[in-house]
């Protein structure tokens, strides 16, 4: 059906799902940032797309909302997974998925009504090296160093899982604090990609409560690869277990972490509308 869409969310982390085999227009920078904007668009955190893949049962291309894309997201990979099992693409309840940031195993772990409710998603494997993140770094990991902004530093753990994070244990956590300084570490020149940014708050060993910044996106409800960013980190430190509840303002996901440090990852989606994007939008492209 020529441009048809799905929006979903997982735990509030909203994105809208597209195939590039039915869209009529290009999917411009100016076109994302649109289809993206609460007002003159459909509204959400980014744009799922429907690829060819030659590696993996199905292609993703993931579209932040300021017109970048993104090599993984944890949300948005279940969300996908949803998407591609309730409109019959896969009858299969486990399928992989190729996206920038790797090849992603995902499983229908719950269904409703016929369709995907709780999603498991394999996200790949926890990257400490300073170079593979990347970081500007003069030790091989990044953990425990200095950042050094305008007004304020941060003690700051990086890692890669597929996308590059940047991980504050904080004491208390403040909306208030990362909305203000969130952007300026994203964009800080010690992150030669930009970086996504976490604050984090150890409940107990199996459980953590994060607030997050996310790269071309800002603050967040929620997000799967911040979740398993946090986990890393913070297991590799040894401050918890290696399998852990990880509570966002949208919700919670379950994160598993193996002694290879591979990465899995449980959580709910639901879809909110679905229909055809209209002419007149099209046109303002």
């Amino acid at each position: 059906m020529q441009n048809f869409f799905v929006k979903s969310h997982g735990l509030g982390n909203d994105y809208i799902v597209l195939n590039q085999y039915e869209i009529s227009f290009e999917l411009t920078k100016k076109a994302i940032q649109k289809i993206c904007d609460v007002h003159y668009g459909i509204g959400s955190d980014g744009i799922l797309l429907k690829v060819p893949s030659f590696n993996a049962n199905f292609g993703l291309r993931i579209l932040n909302p300021d017109g970048s894309e993104a090599e993984k997201s944890g949300n948005g990979l279940r969300i996908f997974a949803k998407y591609l099992f309730d409109n019959k693409f896969s009858r299969d309840k486990m399928f992989t998925i190729e996206t920038p940031g790797g090849l992603v195993r995902a499983e229908i772990v719950e269904e409703e009504n016929g369709k995907a409710k709780t999603i498991k998603v394999d996200m790949g494997k926890a990257i400490f090296n300073s170079k593979e993140i990347p970081v500007d770094c003069e030790n091989e990991e990044c953990l425990d160093e200095i950042l050094n902004l305008e007004y304020k530093d941060y003690t700051i753990n990086c890692v890669s899982v597929g996308n590059p994070h940047c991980v504050i244990l904080k004491d208390e956590l403040d909306e208030k604090e990362i909305r203000e300084f969130g952007s300026q570490i994203e964009h800080h020149p010690m992150f030669p990609n930009r970086i996504n940014v976490q604050f984090a708050k150890i409940i107990s060993p199996t459980q953590v409560e994060i607030l997050i910044w996310e790269r071309g996106a800002g603050w967040t409800l929620a997000s799967g690869s911040s979740s398993c960013a946090v986990a890393s980190i913070v297991a590799k430190k040894g401050l918890t277990e290696k399998k852990l509840e990880v509570k966002m303002p949208g919700g919670i996901l379950k994160i598993e972490i193996d002694d290879l440090w591979n990465l899995k990852m449980t959580g709910e989606v639901r879809e909110i509308a679905s229909g055809i994007l209209s002419n007149e939008l099209i046109a303002d492209l």
